[in-house]
Order: structure tokens, then C-alpha cells, then sequence
């Protein structure tokens, strides 16, 4: 089933982390001495304003408190910013709510906090279950903590994830076959699972290009997610995504907005958001450094850095490079409607004869095979057919 009744998303970014791990490229920072939470919370609360004037009128279907490590806010600042939301926007009674935890800054009581300030979903890091794999992977917390961190969150909530990292430096399938397993007798409805990348300017590209550091090679990589795929269906968590894993019906609803091309705001340093207003789409970006956003906000009302409308041809670029993630495929009809335009019958011919993609029905086109290590390329053959759509 698919969904097509309108979602707006609101993602709220805390950028503070106990300590930088090596794989990560996402906007996060290290603050020993700490940080100014209440003044921090009052510029969530003057951006989350502005974006509303800008987008007035919509109902939050999804909230998402990303990072960083968004556990280590306090339960009552989450509450603030979550009773700020609700005063510039209506938010549906169904709203998913996530927060994501490390296991090292888990509590029950903080736990039940959460819960109070209305998160109704969890996120938690573990990345593995080796306790010399998370030392690599510059983790401070242990496989123990991370055990009973997701027995807490289960007892907690209703509604329960946590992500592990596989492909890593030396990863075989047999050794990826047993920690999976473990994993999925853990989990509860879903499961996040991802393949290793060494990103930019991150310490592991500067291992990687040293040789002091290795990731699989192309044939193995495909024989880990072949076991992926295998263990998780099995268990009864297909993947609805590249790297997400649901019963049917748990799949995260925030996450399914913006893979599916929905709008959202996006709030917090280094935040992207992807809004319609006057009738185009625009994308927003704030300020990365987390001091400079807050000062940025006390003086502008925001922290935006950019505000852009997308051209079609833009959007467009970006149904297709979204949509394809899915199992589900992307919505064509979404396509024309966003960017004025349509794949060719010929390039879509020639992609499935090759095995990469599949055309489900008229209106959804989705990658299956090698196609789903390659969606860059496709996105690239797709959308040098474009024809317009009458």
C-alpha cells in the first residue's frame, strides 16, 4: 500500500556528541565544557517560528530528533521544543515522534522523560556487537550497555530501532551471519543496517588513502547484503528501503516522507529542509557551527545560510534519486506532477533489460539487482530521457 495523503515533517537537528566518531560526516561537535542548552532551546524555538511564517497552514504528521546525539539533551528541553511545535503548527494525534540515543547516554529515568515530553519512538546507535569492532569504530560504549540500552527503550516505548554498521574493515559474510542473527533476536519491528562508506574529510578516508585501512571488496560487499537480505526476511523485516528493515507497518513514517519526496522544515546548526513556499519548492540550509547558528538566530530570527528555489529539473533529480531508495519504487505520477517530466519508455527498456531497474505498473518504476549499488548512475541515465509531460 502506498501512501498519498499529505505529510509534513519537521527534523530537528542537535549537533552535540560525547566524542567524534571516525566514520562520521554528519554536523557534529565536541563540547567538553558543555553548552548553553536554555539559549540553545530559545533558538530552536525562534527558527521553528520563522519556518512557520513561511510555511503556515500545515499539520506535522513526524517529528525527528536527529544528531549529534540527541540523548543528550535534556527530557525537558525536548519538551519545550515539542510544545513550541505544536503552538506554530497543528500536529497530527497519530504524529510519529523520534528521538535518537546512544547507548552510552541512556537512562531509564531519562528514558521515561522523553516519553513524557511525547517521543513515542527510539532510535538507538548500536553499530555492532563485537566489542573490538565498536573500539574500531571509535564507540564509547560497550555491547553490554548497548544490550540493556535497548532493553530499556523496548520497555519504554512502543515503538523501537537501532542501527548496526556492517561491511566494515575485514567483514565476512559468515562473521556478518552471526552478529545479524543476534541482532534480529534483539530487535523489535525494525532494524537500520548500513554499509560502511568512507566519507570525506572524515578520519577514515585519511586511513583508507594511507592503506592503513580496508573495506571489502565489490564481491564480498554483495555477498553481506545478500546475507542481509536473506536474515532480515526471514525474520520478517524485509528492507522497505536500502538500508531499512520493518514489519509491514513499522516502517519509520519520517523517514518515508522525505524518500518519498514530501516536505519538510528543517531546524537546528546544518540543518536541510525542502519547503513549498508561494507555490515553489524550496531547499533551506542553516549554518553548521553550532555557536554561529545560535548567534546567527538571535540576530535574523533564523540561522538559514541558504534558501533556494529548486528548479524542476532540480526536484526532479531528487524524486528519482529518493524514490529509487524504496522498495515501493518511485511514484511516477509524483514525478510529473513535481518536475513537469517523464523517463523515456526507452531508457526505462533498456535499464530493466539490464537488470537494474523493474517497472512495477505505469506509475512506479523501482531498482532491483546491481541497480541498488548503483542508483547514481541510474538517476543519471533516467533523467538525461526526460520528456516533458503534456
Amino acid at each position: 500500500m502506498f501512501v498519498t495523503e499529505p505529510a509534513f515533517g519537521v527534523y530537528v537537528h542537535w549537533p552535540f556528541c560525547a566524542q567524534k566518531c571516525p566514520y562520521c560526516d554528519f554536523n557534529s561537535h565536541v563540547r567538553h565544557g558543555g553548552w548553553d542548552e536554555p539559549k540553545f532551546l530559545e533558538a530552536y524555538k525562534s527558527e521553528l517560528s520563522h519556518v512557520a511564517k513561511l510555511a503556515p497552514g500545515r499539520t506535522v504528521t513526524s517529528i525527528f530528533f536527529g544528531g549529534g546525539t540527541p540523548s543528550l539533551m535534556k527530557p525537558t528541553t525536548t519538551a519545550a521544543i515539542l510544545d513550541h511545535i505544536a503552538m506554530v503548527w497543528p500536529v497530527a494525534d497519530t504524529a510519529e515522534i523520534t528521538l535518537e540515543a546512544n547507548p552510552n547516554s541512556v537512562e531509564a529515568e531519562r528514558f521515561a522523560g522523553y516519553k513524557s515530553a511525547g517521543v513515542n519512538r527510539v532510535s538507538v546507535g548500536v553499530q555492532s556487537l563485537r566489542d573490538d569492532e565498536l573500539r574500531k569504530l571509535g564507540r564509547l560504549h560497550s555491547v553490554a550497555e548497548a544490550k540493556t540500552a535497548i532493553g530499556i527503550a523496548q520497555r519504554t516505548f512502543d515503538r523501537v530501532s537501532f542501527d548496526l554498521i556492517y561491511a566494515r574493515s575485514g567483514h565476512t559474510p559468515a562473521e556478518w551471519r552471526g552478529e545479524l542473527a543476534e541482532g534480529l533476536a534483539m530487535a523489535g519491528d525494525h532494524l537500520s543496517l548500513y554499509q560502511l562508506t568512507i566519507e570525506p574529510d572524515t578520519p577514515f578516508q585519511k586511513l583508507f588513502d594511507a592503506g592503513k585501512l580496508t573495506v571489502p571488496d565489490a564481491p564480498t560487499s554483495s555477498d553481506l547484503y545478500d546475507v542481509t537480505q536473506e536474515l532480515t526476511e526471514a525474520a520478517g523485516l524485509p528492507a522497505y528501503e536500502t538500508s531499512n528493515h520493518a514489519r509491514p507497518g513499522e516502517e519509520s513514517r519520517h523517514n518515508l516522507l522525505y524518500w518519498r519526496y514530501g516536505e519538510y522544515a528543517g531546524i537546528g546548526p546544518g540543518a536541510h529542509g525542502r519547503l513549498m513556499i508561494s507555490g515553489t519548492r524550496h531547499a533551506t540550509v542553516t549554518e553548521r557551527n553550532p555557536e554561529q547558528w545560535a548567534e546567527r538566530v538571535g540576530e535574523f530570527g533564523h540561522g538559514f545560510v541558504e534558501q533556494s528555489h529548486l528548479a524542476q529539473s532540480e526536484a526532479a533529480d531528487e524524486v528519482l534519486l529518493m524514490g529509487l531508495r524504496l522498495n515501493e519504487g518511485v511514484d511516477l505520477g509524483h514525478l510529473a506532477r513535481i518536475g513537469g517530466v517523464r523517463p523515456s519508455h526507452k531508457a526505462i527498456t533498456w535499464l530493466s533489460g539490464l537488470g537494474m531497474v523493474e517497472q512495477l505498473s505505469p506509475s512506479r518504476l523501482r531498482a532491483i539487482g546491481r541497480g541498488r549499488f548503483v542508483l547514481n548512475e541510474i538517476v543519471r541515465q533516467l533523467s538525461a530521457s526526460f520528456e516533458p509531460v503534456d
